[in-house]
């Protein structure tokens, strides 16, 4: 019968003693690799996550070695325990300190290194005498380490007043011969002096830090780029020369390179729109290598820059819109990105392959991805209105759900814009009804059977199948869209409609339980009551929006987006944008003036006498609101309540002015007409911290010289809609006031 051994496994407390007892054996000690490979066992139990705290006072007895992986491994094992054992951790001093004496300048820096990262109480006086010697050292590592060693110490001690001497010798050890020590002292000026604003570049800095660029690598050239946004330049003579020596560094091979000179060219040259052009023309080769990029991450990046480029220079990457086209091992969210770009970058060469691709994307098996395409065709259609209805209608061949779904939304938003595409798109409803059945397809088709049912030979009998299913109908939002629908269908074709109209009516009034759908049932009731003329005067308002103010399609100057050019923020959504502008205390908007800002401060003062015995509650608006002019226009066609009054206006205010002290309140715009036009329209929106949202409408009638001011709201809170109502009132009147 053979015996059975039991071996210790890993992580368990006879696999530690079994360490514990091999590096205490003085066998194993005197033989140089057997007593490193035990070392290695305790390095790797910890990173494991086993606990070989147990062992400390070996591991410190073990660093008295004169090999140098020993070393590295020891003083890996004690920044590692330190914290948990910061008595033991204190015997361990003494060697790190004659390590840093030591002739070998791999030793001095592993030493001084080690030190710094002791994340233990009291360290700070031991430390701080080895990484003043460090800053002096002859070995460029060792001094690489010391700086560095200064930022940690810092960190450690950040209540603590910054030591004067340590901050004149790291910025005289910004000339230092070794490229990295130069990149290193940036780094750690930043975080020392961080709660100062940072680092000061003025002008022998800066030129040291050009004259410096081809010594470092591509990480120190792509730092220093980014510090050099701080200096300004004295005049335009010194502008040219940086901009001369920047030149070579847009040729760079590394696209973290291109982009740093890039930004830095751009804010140069802000006051030289055809040199910024000239830029970007050449940024073109190095941003379109980036978006065909195996590395996913680096292709996101680069396609969210070509974005912000093409809302300055529409059509700029136009040539090389192939390059664009989605490939079929793309993750989902570049898909999107380059869907984005391409509606960006058609024109009457490329419309067709442009189209044919999103055609393709139409019937992806990504539900979410068929729908970005179909939205994008329909954005598209506002320009090109016959191609993309035609493909438009083929895709509700396929009977998908998701699929019509998304088509018959795409043609609602286009009709409004777009009314010439009206005969076209009623030809191609006809039985797509029964494909349809999510929320919002069924809303858009209501819609659309609604307001040209006229055109529609079957719209009636489409619409009655919805209002025979009612009661098995969850969404009360198509219950409300159903009731409309009819209500307006019923004026041009009353034979058809009145039955069902009436068996809806009487439903939504006797056995709805959904109080919005009775409240909308009542108010149908009571204006039929009043007789066909009213109904026609109430329900017969615009079908479509051919001027497209909603679609804001101004182009930004190239200045509005450098500033987030080259940084995260480029890569975010606007909502995630703007929360961070607002944390850093910068705008993206034009900054208010100090007046302005004073006025708005205290915006719930009441502006009667009336009002000042009984003020309202102050309302709340949030900054971190997700809007697209999409979501606004749908918001703006069906309210609850609204508010409507007209203030006197001068001529001499400018209405962009409002806008910018609008925007210290958190009221944003989201679109506006052009400078000049005739009446003058800005749509603008805002949501208190309830989640009621409000959508505002200005109008500046130069004939009358009146501001003509419409609020809606999305829920129905009449308290809410005052406060709002009152809070814009006071706003507005303080910019007239300012302006007197």
């Amino acid at each position: 019968m053979r015996s059975v051994f039991t071996m210790p496994y890993l992580g368990s407390e006879d696999a530690v003693r079994e360490l514990k007892k091999a590096l205490s054996n003085p066998h194993i000690q005197g033989d140089r690799l057997r007593y490193r490979n035990i070392i290695h066992k305790v390095i790797r139990h910890m990173t494991h996550g086993v606990d070989v705290s147990s062992v400390f006072m070996e591991m410190v007895k073990a660093s008295a070695t004169v090999d140098i992986v020993q070393k590295k491994l020891v003083y890996l094992y004690m920044c590692t325990y330190a914290p948990q054992k910061p008595d033991l951790a204190l015997l361990t001093i003494n060697t790190l300190c004659k390590d840093c004496s030591d002739p070998n300048p791999m030793v001095r820096g592993l030493a001084l290194r080690s030190m710094c990262n002791l994340r233990m109480p009291g360290i700070q006086e031991y430390i701080q005498q080895p990484v003043q010697n460090g800053l002096r050292d002859k070995a460029s590592y060792v001094r690489r380490v010391a700086v560095l060693g200064c930022a940690k110490m810092h960190r450690q001690q950040s209540d603590a007043e910054i030591d004067g001497a340590i901050v004149n010798e790291l910025y005289s050890l910004l000339r230092d011969p070794d490229p990295i020590v130069l990149v290193n002292c940036l780094r750690a000026l930043e975080e020392m002096l961080r709660g100062e604003g940072g680092v000061v570049i003025n002008k022998p800095i800066a030129h040291h830090l050009l004259n410096r660029m081809a010594d470092l690598d591509q990480w120190g050239q792509s730092e220093v780029l980014t510090f050099l946004l701080r200096y300004k330049p004295r005049n335009e003579e010194e502008i040219f020369d940086i901009l001369n020596i920047l030149d070579n560094y847009l040729k760079s091979t590394y696209i973290s390179v291109v982009m740093g000179a890039t930004k830095l060219f751009l804010v140069l040259a802000k006051e030289f729109p055809h040199v910024q052009s000239d830029v970007l023309v050449r940024l073109k080769g190095p941003l379109l290598a980036a978006c065909t990029s195996e590395s996913r991450e680096m292709c996101f990046a680069a396609l969210c820059h070509v974005r912000e480029i093409l809302r300055s220079l529409p059509g700029h990457f136009s040539h090389h819109y192939k390059k664009f086209f989605c490939s079929y091992n793309d993750p989902h969210y570049i898909k999107n990105q380059k869907i984005d770009i391409l509606c960006e970058l058609v024109n009457d060469e490329n419309v067709h392959s442009i189209l044919e691709e999103l055609r393709v994307c139409c019937t992806d098996v990504s539900p979410q991805l068929a729908h970005t395409a179909v939205f994008a065709i329909g954005r598209i259609a506002r320009t090109y209105s016959e191609k993309c209805v035609k493909i438009l209608a083929g895709l509700l061949e396929y009977k998908q759900e998701h699929i019509s779904s998304a088509v018959m939304q795409t043609f609602r938003d286009l009709l409004w814009l777009c009314p010439q595409c009206t005969a076209s798109v009623c030809q191609a409803l006809p039985g797509c009804e029964e494909n349809i059945q999510d929320t919002e397809g069924k809303q858009a088709l209501i819609w659309l059977l609604g307001m040209y049912g006229e055109l529609i030979p079957n719209a009636p009998y489409i619409l009655e199948d919805y209002s025979d299913n009612v009661k098995t109908e969850v969404s009360p939002i198509v219950k409300m869209e159903l009731l409309t629908a009819l209500a307006r269908l019923f004026l041009s074709r009353p034979a058809e409609c009145q039955d069902m109209l009436g068996r809806l009516i009487h439903y939504c009034i006797e056995e709805e339980t959904n109080m919005a759908v009775r409240d909308r049932g009542l108010f149908y009731y009571r204006l039929l009551s009043a007789g066909i003329d009213e109904v026609k005067r109430v329900l017969s308002g615009p079908k479509s929006d051919s001027l497209g103010v909603l679609v804001d399609r101004t182009e930004r100057p190239v200045n509005s987006w450098v500033p987030i050019f080259n940084t995260l923020a480029s890569l975010c959504d606007k909502k995630f944008r703007q929360s961070l502008t607002a944390n850093s205390g910068k705008c993206e908007l034009p900054i208010v003036s100090s007046d302005i800002k004073s006025l708005v401060e205290d915006l719930h003062t009441p502006l009667d006498s009336e009002m000042s015995q009984d003020p309202p509650e102050a309302i709340t608006l949030v900054s971190d609101i997700a809007m697209t002019p999409e979501l606004f226009e749908k918001k703006w066609i069906s309210p609850t309540t609204d508010h409507c009054w007209n203030i006197e206006w001068k001529k001499d205010v400018d209405p962009d002015f409002l806008q910018s002290s609008l925007h210290v309140l958190n009221i944003y715009t989201i679109a506006k007409s052009k400078v000049g036009t005739q009446p003058w329209k800005s749509y603008l929106y805002a949501q208190e911290s309830k989640g009621n949202m409000f959508l505002i409408e200005l109008m500046v009638c130069s004939d009358s010289e009146t501001l003509r001011m419409t609020v809606k709201q999305d829920r129905e809170n009449q308290v809410a809609l005052d406060d709002f109502v009152s809070l814009l009132q006071h706003a507005v009147s303080a910019v007239l006031d300012l302006s007197r």
